[in-house]
């Protein structure tokens, strides 16, 4: 099962605050991703085609709950992709044109509702039932292993302004793309995606993507750490290389017997020890001495190698 898959399942396990939460829920499902037929005056009929049978499951039970209505189900299979697809049919009846205005997806005497149905979204719970089920009805979002991405595609400029505006105001920040008909609302925040799950009531859902996001900052956290050793193992090596290098020169043209006791200490433990770090080194030393202290001795002995001397 898809991460995308099962937060619709949790979310379609969860209940409304109030008796209204049922309708925004139901309307926003609806209107996203069912299909309104027209026969003439009062003759409607809706198809509710989805993957999930999450979605599924809550269209019917919300719609048999408020309204009643008649919803044969058909589950088809794609032997290409190997998956199920849902076709939810809500033929026409007496009473759907009147329940589809109870939903404001319908607007007497205009027919379909451009934007959202605000009259169902007076109270802040309601609100959090229409994103609940619009993202169950239109909803993405990517595996958070990977790249944290959430978005609900809808029908309709109108319709996709006003959702983002019932985003803003749950203190979520969205943005928009056009796609081909359709528009793409999106996030790409952690955080913003992760108060988004929990405003729709998935917290199971949040908090896995919380863990998810703990494991990344302390794998790239571990990723940085082991970078900056190897960056500075390189630098080390590089420098080490570079002192062998002044050494032997220092051997041909001085002598090393010749340098002052604490530069030829340095000399003979670097030779030894080609591997180790100047801090490393010092500690070797007796008595031991400091990083600075060895790395004055390296100044020191560029400054005997380079200087002047008689022919």
């Amino acid at each position: 099962m898809s991460f995308t898959a099962q937060v619709k399942d949790e979310l379609s396990r969860v209940e409304g605050e109030c008796p209204l939460c049922a309708y925004a829920q139901l309307s926003a499902i609806t209107r996203i991703c069912g299909t309104l037929s027209f026969r003439g005056p009062g003759r409607y009929s809706i198809k509710v085609s989805t993957e999930t049978g999450a979605v599924a499951r809550t269209m019917i039970k919300l719609t048999h709950e408020l309204f009643d209505l008649e919803t044969p189900l058909t589950v088809r299979h794609s032997n290409l992709h190997k998956t199920r697809n849902y076709l939810i049919e809500i033929p026409e009846q007496d009473e759907l044109e009147a329940d589809l205005v109870r939903l404001g997806i319908l607007v007497p005497g205009h027919g379909l509702s451009s934007g959202i149905p605000r009259e169902l979204l007076g109270r802040e719970c309601c609100r959090r039932a229409f994103v609940r089920g619009a993202f169950m009805a239109g909803g993405f979002i990517a595996d958070p292993r990977g790249d944290f991405h959430l978005e609900i595609a809808v029908t309709g400029e109108e319709y996709a302004h006003g959702l983002m505006d019932v985003l803003a105001n749950m203190g979520v920040s969205a943005r928009l793309n056009r796609r081909r008909g359709t528009f793409a609302i999106y996030l790409k925040s952690f955080d913003e995606i992760v108060r988004l799950i929990q405003a729709m009531g998935g917290r199971r859902s949040a908090l896995a993507v919380e863990s998810v996001r703990r494991m990344k900052s302390l794998k790239n956290d571990v990723n940085r750490r082991v970078n900056a050793e190897m960056a500075n193992q390189a630098r080390s090596t590089g420098a080490a290389a570079d002192q062998l290098a002044l050494i032997d020169r220092a051997e041909r043209e001085l002598g090393l017997r010749s340098l002052p006791p604490a530069v030829r200490e340095f000399c003979e433990l670097r030779r030894a020890h080609p591997e180790l770090s100047l801090s490393a080194l010092g500690e070797m030393c007796d008595p031991p001495a400091s990083k600075s202290a060895m790395y004055h001795r390296v100044l020191r002995l560029e400054a005997l190698v380079s200087s002047p001397r008689d022919e």
